[in-house]
């Protein structure tokens, strides 16, 4: 079929929970898809078992999903003053399943996360996202720490 182009562009999933451990993994991704001439996916999950934080009045699906959104489009327009082609979702589920999941769906060749430090033994004991993300992706992944 001569004429037809495919514009297939490099995509880096960068997957953010907008803690401290986001903001490094956020530097390096948007450098990286400089570098690359790759497009960046800002990803974010809700994960409804962790809305209520002890001491504190739960938090509804959609308060999270916005708070969420908002660092997202934070992120997004930084990486677009940069020169960098970025968009974001945010998705519900399993952290990592979901991470996984958009990888795989939005053709990611790289995904980059934050981990933070391993000081919760029930970290310790069950694994963290970025261990869980790293034993099963099967595209590149950079794990930057926090």
């Amino acid at each position: 079929m001569a004429g037809l182009r495919t514009n297939v562009h490099k995509r880096i999933l960068l997957a953010v929970d907008q803690t401290k451990a986001s903001t490094e993994a956020t530097n390096q991704a948007i450098t990286l898809a400089l570098q690359d001439q790759a497009d960046l996916l800002v990803f974010g999950v809700v994960e409804k078992g962790k809305l209520h934080v002890p001491g504190s009045r739960p938090r509804r699906v959609d308060q999270e999903r916005d708070r969420l959104a908002s660092g997202a489009q934070a992120i997004v327009e930084r990486a677009r003053a940069a020169g960098v082609r970025a968009n974001y979702m945010i998705w519900e589920g399993d952290p990592a399943e979901s991470i996984l999941d958009a990888a795989g769906s939005e053709g990611a060749y790289l995904i980059v996360l934050g981990s933070r430090p391993r000081n919760n033994l029930r970290r310790i004991i069950l694994g963290s996202v970025s261990s869980e993300v790293a034993r099963q992706a099967t595209c590149e992944i950079m794990v930057i720490p926090g």
